[in-house]
């Protein structure tokens, strides 16, 4: 049977991509959907056409890995798509949030995402697909968001070589890297910040930005950027010395 496994599915754009793939993805027996909230699955379990196995999982668990290694092998699904969308932010400057918050963000956004793609792979075949959610913040450093960034960082980076290590087997490996999305995760980040006005007048929705997403890893590209003004801020993040940019946000107080 072939299958897709998405994390973060309860809500944002892990949910958006089971909607999304849903609907496009004729060939998929089944959707294994992985979130905490077993309420919010079982909800969206009565929305899709394509029958949803649901895993209720805290991926900040070890245990967690355990028990989606031990469904993989006993049903032995074909993973056609692997996506990658549970993380969360914080905003607040290094040492000013919760000890479990700080290094929280780590476990999620890099731990759990690397421990889920190490489960699944060996059950990929060939000429399959991988989604992993990073985000704009990758690009550059972000006072005020500092670990959040640097963990966006570490999900670029690595799924950059791991598109090159998969190349042979035809599998495409995707950063997902958009701006700000309307979704549950800045109502999670604000509970410790504001978020600056110049990132809530770029708010991009989350049908898009999956969309575009699924598109660009039909089409094997390693990175998938939603709309001008991120582009036009990767750009800038590779030409211009990230200190110059940090000094001149500071200057004009964006952070």
């Amino acid at each position: 049977m072939k299958i897709a496994i998405v994390t973060g599915a309860s809500s944002g754009m892990g949910r958006e991509a089971i909607i999304q793939m849903a609907d496009r993805f004729s060939g998929l027996g089944e959707i294994w959907a992985i979130a905490r909230r077993e309420d919010r699955l079982l909800e969206l379990k009565e929305q899709v056409p394509v029958p949803l196995r649901i895993f209720p999982l805290d991926l900040c668990d070890p245990q967690s890995f355990v028990e989606l290694q031990k469904a993989l092998e006993q049903e032995k699904p074909e993973v056609k798509v692997l996506i990658n969308s549970a993380g969360f932010g914080k905003i607040g400057v290094v040492g000013s949030l919760p000890l479990r918050d700080e290094t929280g963000m780590v476990r999620l956004n890099c731990e759990a995402l690397c421990g889920v793609t190490h489960v699944v792979l060996p059950f990929m075949p060939d000429h399959s697909r991988i989604l992993q959610f990073a985000s704009s913040a990758a690009f550059l450093p972000q006072p005020d968001f500092a670990i959040y960034a640097a963990s966006k960082s570490f999900v670029l980076s690595y799924s950059r070589a791991l598109a090159v290590e998969l190349a042979d087997r035809d599998i495409a490996v995707t950063a997902v890297c958009p701006g700000p999305v309307k979704t549950e995760f800045f109502d999670i980040a604000e509970q410790t910040g504001e978020v600056p006005l110049y990132k809530q007048l770029a708010m991009a929705s989350a049908k898009r930005v999956v969309k575009k997403a699924l598109r660009d890893s039909m089409m094997g590209k390693t990175m998938s950027v939603y709309g001008p003004l991120m582009n036009l801020f990767y750009v800038m993040a590779k030409i211009t010395p990230h200190s110059f940019v940090l000094h001149m946000m500071k200057r004009l107080k964006l952070v």
